[in-house]
């Protein structure tokens, strides 16, 4: 539940801004590599992105993306509601830092309507819309779920151009998972996913679930989310803290995607900075 105070910090404005356009991702744009300070969400309105959902495609008629000013400060508002998907960079990138911040709301729907609420960035996102279950793109996700932030995932798309794929440094967990150990073991990951290193063992996958571990901000604080992309060498950071690490990132570059999975979620920050040399 919201908190008197989170409802009186809370102020929506500007809900609805004009339809989308969109690209189609058939031909995928030549990636940018940041020289500057990109400041990607201008705090106004989607310029830059569009949207895609599983049951509505480019339309957006339960306005699920929508700009609110929250803590005083634009966001982003997705309110989870209906199919799956995104709001999509129109250009691609490779080559950069992004800095992300976000929160959870209190919405939750369909069948995730009593399980962990739960997004995530797609970095990379190549080939056509809709590809992976009629959702999302070939792409490598940071994984944005209560007790998995950080979590790398491999999704592979339909007819992806380059099909997706990592090298990371592994160990099991107690139930034989691959955790993201320094050091650990070399493996190929052309799908699945691999855990940030203090994912809890125990996790379950219901509302609210918050590991012993867990270094992302607790229920509606505030999250800060680095991904690294350096070539084909991918960092993930949570709140400054090192929590994944992949190599051999293939593709290396390609869209950015910020997605709505059954959880109401908040994005009031979204940059790209150049790599420092």
């Amino acid at each position: 539940m919201l908190t008197g105070i989170r409802l009186n910090r809370l102020v929506i404005a500007a809900l609805l801004v004009a339809p989308l356009s969109f690209v189609s991702a058939e031909d995928d744009p030549t990636p940018i590599e940041p020289k500057e300070k990109m400041v990607l969400f201008n705090g106004k309105d989607f310029t830059g992105f569009y949207t895609f959902i599983s049951d509505t495609k480019y339309e957006d008629p339960k306005q699920v993306f929508t700009i609110v000013t929250d803590d005083g400060k634009p966001a982003i508002r997705v309110s989870g509601e209906g199919g799956f998907g995104g709001v999509i960079t129109k250009q691609a990138f490779k080559n950069y830092k992004l800095i992300v911040e976000y929160r959870w709301g209190t919405k939750t729907w369909g069948s995730r309507e009593k399980a962990t609420r739960d997004s995530g960035i797609l970095l990379h996102c190549t080939g056509p819309d809709g590809g992976y279950n009629g959702t999302w793109h070939s792409s490598i996700e940071c994984q944005l779920i209560e007790g998995g932030t950080g979590d790398l995932l491999v999704v592979p798309g339909k007819d992806p151009k380059i099909p997706p794929s990592v090298m990371a440094e592994v160990a099991l967990d107690r139930d034989g998972e691959p955790i993201w150990k320094k050091g650990g073991e070399k493996k190929l990951f052309k799908g699945g996913r691999v855990n940030w290193y203090g994912r809890d063992p125990d996790w379950k996958d219901e509302l609210g679930f918050r590991g012993k571990d867990d270094v992302q901000g607790d229920q509606q604080e505030w999250t800060t989310v680095e991904c690294i992309a350096d070539g084909d060498h991918l960092q993930y950071f949570v709140n400054g803290k090192l929590v994944n690490e992949a190599f051999e990132a293939t593709p290396a570059f390609g869209k950015l995607c910020f997605q709505t999975e059954g959880a109401e979620v908040y994005f009031r920050k979204i940059e790209l900075h150049p790599l420092k040399k």
